[in-house]
């Protein structure tokens, strides 16, 4: 049989992982088409493709992930094949038979294997039947709460509940006694069904201390199947992962081996053809379980490329043509060792809340010899609330793990981002903290050591005002006067006649404010040239990235880039977001659910309204026990950041 025709690719996809595919097509010469909302009509991935198509809607229930569109949208562009990325339909069966019936190719395994392991139950049903460890758990097809209840009273607390259909931390909640239950059911199944469009739920033993290893396997369509060595992945926040590594520390050989033969034949006994993983958790004796086997590519499959030299996309591609697996087991290399970090708009300081608004500012970390970065967005684009906050990914390879870790924090160090919080002084935290610096690695990290990752806010010091104050008068744009232009007035160096040069600067910083005065004497303590502040204190010279935008300067002081701008002290007035004793949306997002009406009577703590934003659902919850006096949104209504949602009274 002959080789099926490829010559154009559609990506269903969005993002960092639409541009990553498209790169990998172009470089293979194939015609790149790229689909997109209304809301993403100039988004990078669209710019970037040879062809775009715009399937409408702004929301992904109403635009990638509408099969017929995506299938019309590739038979309007002479697309041959479909990759589908992560999330959205990558793991959907119906989307794999729908591209195939089309007559069109699927980048990904067949919709059989995808049926089988696609849902988080089947798959640990059959490798129960398999012989494949499992951790204890409910995986039946009954989800009302008196199942779950009586699975989780057999199980024993905490539990985790998890959607079938998913990943990627959506529809994922721990529960830590009956009490929360019905509410964290009720609420992970909502998410997994905007998300996923399905809100099947398991649920099994949450283990403490685990790690996360997952085994990346291959499979052609000649019965050929392998493992491109393993991943640890155990550094998460709410079952998301933040941080992977290749290969996993500490593994041994015959460990690697071990798992890596377990993941090959989970893959044949199901038909596979493709990239897939296969997740497992580690316990410290040395003892895996099976988790669940994502049915696409991995977010963090850089890593495995880093240290492999693969391209996993271009395999994908000549799998799909029909070729057979360039090499075998014996011959997979595993050279030195990758880490890569994932970049998100969210506010680590305010329990992640997602981040919408415009990069204003958006620099990334020079690219060469490992050293790469994935991402979808560019200087000037707006993150929006309908999709995943993820901006885009570092990775770092060195010779061993120190060094990929030094050149990770070297990168981190030059990215520069402003506009929106992101988590960026986040991982900078993260890589440069002495335990992970000592592979100390399991899914409890983050939490064990949160009073370190994320620090409570302290006063600015002097030296940093000092330093500020400079950079911010030094970086002021020139003004001149039409009528004359070598004017000393219309320059605001703080000329005074007959008096010393003196200006006074409102700067305000991180929630702080500060009021300097800089004179003559003052200039040799800092000097701006070009985007470098060169800082002298105590006898040590420093240099600084001081990148201004209008009215705003972004100045790089121990680590972390801070924001700065000016403020009239006469006209300032402390913002106020309590509306009377109101609630406020804590970021832009959808209404989906409210829990209350006007006279209720609450207790402290009680869930009154459910806001979606990025995929995940944020509850806004009583903060005493009072009266709700009066509600201001609806069921599906849009709403911005700061606005009134609910008017309470305290008891």
């Amino acid at each position: 049989m002959s080789a099926p025709v490829l010559t154009t690719l559609l990506v269903a996809n969005r993002g960092e992982i639409a541009c990553r595919v498209m790169r990998t097509a172009k470089a293979l010469g194939l015609t790149t088409v790229a689909v997109h909302s209304a809301t993403d009509r100039e988004a990078r991935h669209s710019r970037e493709a040879d062809i775009r198509v715009d399937l409408g809607g702004s929301k992904a229930a109403d635009s990638y992930l509408q099969i017929d569109k995506l299938i019309a949208a590739a038979k309007a562009s002479g697309a041959q094949a479909i990759h589908p990325g992560y999330g959205f339909l990558s793991e959907n069966a119906g989307f794999a038979r729908a591209i195939e019936e089309a007559g069109l190719i699927f980048l990904g395994p067949p919709a059989s294997a995808i049926d089988a392991m696609g849902s988080k139950s089947a798959a640990k049903a059959l490798m129960e039947t398999a012989g494949v460890p499992l951790v204890p758990g409910y995986h039946g097809e009954a989800q009302d709460l008196d199942t779950f209840r009586d699975a989780c009273e057999r199980i024993g607390y905490p539990v985790l509940l998890k959607a079938t259909a998913g990943g990627g931390g959506k529809g994922m909640k721990v529960v830590e006694d009956v009490s929360q239950l019905a509410e964290a059911l009720a609420s992970a199944q909502r998410e997994a069904k905007s998300s996923f469009g399905d809100s099947r739920m398991l649920v099994e033993k949450y283990l403490l201390k685990p790690r996360h290893v997952e085994i990346q396997v291959f499979a052609d369509q000649h019965g050929n199947c392998l493992y491109l060595n393993e991943r640890d992945c155990s550094i998460q926040r709410r079952h998301q992962k933040v941080v992977e590594e290749a290969p996993a520390p500490g593994l041994s050989p015959e460990l690697r081996r071990a798992m890596g033969e377990a993941a090959v034949r989970s893959a044949q006994a199901i038909g596979y053809v493709g990239a897939g993983t296969v997740e497992f958790l580690l316990d410290s004796r040395g003892e895996f379980f099976f988790m669940e086997m994502n049915t696409r590519l991995q977010v963090e499959h850089p890593v495995t490329e880093a240290i492999t030299g693969l391209d996993l996309v271009a395999w994908q591609i000549r799998v799909a043509r029909g070729e057979a697996l360039p090499m075998t087991q014996a011959e997979v290399p595993l050279i030195g060792h990758a880490i890569e970090v994932r970049l998100y708009a969210e506010d680590p300081g305010n329990d992640f809340l997602p981040a919408t608004g415009r990069l204003e500012l958006y620099r990334e970390s020079a690219q060469g010899p490992g050293r790469r970065v994935d991402s979808g967005v560019e200087e000037g684009d707006e993150i929006s609330p309908f999709y995943d906050p993820m901006l885009g990914k570092l990775i770092a390879w060195g010779e061993d793990r120190e060094q990929a870790r030094l050149r990770l924090l070297s990168m981190l160090d030059e990215f520069a981002i402003g506009g929106l919080k992101t988590n960026i002084n986040f991982l900078r935290r993260i890589v440069a903290h002495p335990a992970f610096a000592a592979a100390e690695l399991d899914t409890g990290f983050i939490p064990r050591y949160q009073e370190e990752l994320l620090p409570v806010a302290s006063d600015l010091s002097d030296e940093f005002w000092q330093a500020a104050a400079q950079a911010f008068a030094q970086s002021q744009p020139s003004t001149t006067r039409a009528d004359d232009p070598v004017s000393p007035w219309a320059n605001s160096n703080g000329l005074r006649v007959g008096l010393p040069t003196e200006i006074t600067l409102h700067l305000s910083c991180e929630g702080q404010n500060h009021a300097l005065t800089l004179g003559d004497a003052d200039a040799h303590t800092a000097q701006l040239k070009g985007e470098q502040l060169l800082t002298e204190h105590n006898g040590l010279r420093r240099q600084h990235r001081a990148i201004r935008r209008g009215d705003v300067l972004y100045l790089q002081w121990e680590g972390e880039l801070r924001r700065i701008e000016s403020y009239d002290p006469i006209s300032a007035v402390e913002a106020s977001h309590s509306h009377h004793g109101g609630l406020t949306a804590p970021m832009n997002g959808s209404i989906v659910r409210v829990l209350v009406e006007a006279g209720q009577t609450v207790e402290a703590g009680a869930q009154l309204v459910v806001l979606e934003a990025m995929k995940m659902e944020h509850s806004i919850r009583a903060p005493h026990a009072g009266m709700i006096k009066a509600l201001y949104c609806q069921e599906g209504e849009m709403v911005s950041e700061g606005s009134a949602l609910v008017e309470f009274e305290e008891a």
